[in-house]
């Protein structure tokens, strides 16, 4: 189970009663949870119908979750900080792809390209329309339709005399 939803899913899926004892569980070990721990002993104290389910994890927790006991953030409720000071990503979800466009690895993502791909498409396209609306832009477009209408001529009279030799090579 490494993705979050299929975790989330899976949970929402419990009764109130198991879900209580998964976190009571998940908790009972943890000193940065001893606050969260004891309010689910308290819900669990005012609940009749508590199943008591045997839930251990597969893995034994990592040593990084895990904060020195003897340290204390401020001098309030038990003097252990709850929030770690540094955010550790638990172990078995993977960092997120899009970390700056770049896989672990190194190698561009397909979004990121594509992307730049997109906004250079659009500036390029923004600039030739921009182009067009300065005076030197409506110039050059002038010269070109020029140019455009006199080699059009040109071939058509191309094309009317080379119709004109074929027929009068047609008749002897």
């Amino acid at each position: 189970m490494s993705d979050i939803s299929e975790i989330v899913a899976r949970l929402a899926a419990l009764s109130d009663d198991e879900l209580l004892a998964v976190l009571r569980a998940a908790t009972a070990e943890r000193p940065t949870l001893t606050g969260v721990h004891a309010a689910l002993g308290t819900v669990a104290a005012t609940d009749d119908a508590i199943v008591d389910v045997d839930v251990t994890p597969d893995t034994e927790p990592s040593p990084s979750h895990e904060s020195p006991a003897g340290r204390g953030a401020s001098g309030q409720v038990g003097g252990l900080s709850a929030v770690p000071a540094v955010p550790v990503p638990p172990t078995g979800i993977p960092p997120s792809a899009a970390m700056g466009g770049y896989s672990p690895g190194g190698v561009p993502t397909f979004e990121s390209v594509r992307d730049r791909v997109e906004q250079r498409f659009g500036t390029a396209q923004g600039m030739s329309e921009l182009d067009r609306q300065t005076p030197a832009g409506r110039s050059a477009d002038e010269q070109w339709e020029a140019r455009e209408k006199a080699a059009r001529e040109r071939l058509d009279r191309i094309r009317k005399s080379l119709h004109g030799n074929d027929i009068e090579t047609t008749e002897p």
